[in-house]
C-alpha cells in the first residue's frame, strides 16, 4: 500500500483524483445577517410618512 494504490490516500494525493479517502474541500457561503434594528426601521418608516 502506498503511492501507487488508488484505495490510500497517499495513492489518492499521488494520482490526483478524489473519492472516499479523500473528500473534496467544501466551501460554504457565509450569510450575511440582516442588520437593520428597530431604529432603521423607525426612520425608513418615517421617512415614508414625510413624502
Amino acid at each position: 500500500m502506498g503511492k501507487g494504490d488508488l484505495k490510500t490516500r497517499r495513492g489518492k494525493i499521488a494520482n490526483g483524483s478524489y473519492g472516499v479517502r479523500r473528500p473534496r474541500k467544501v466551501y460554504r457561503y457565509v450569510v450575511e445577517e440582516e442588520t437593520n434594528t428597530k431604529a432603521e426601521k423607525k426612520e425608513k418608516s418615517t421617512a415614508k410618512k414625510s413624502k
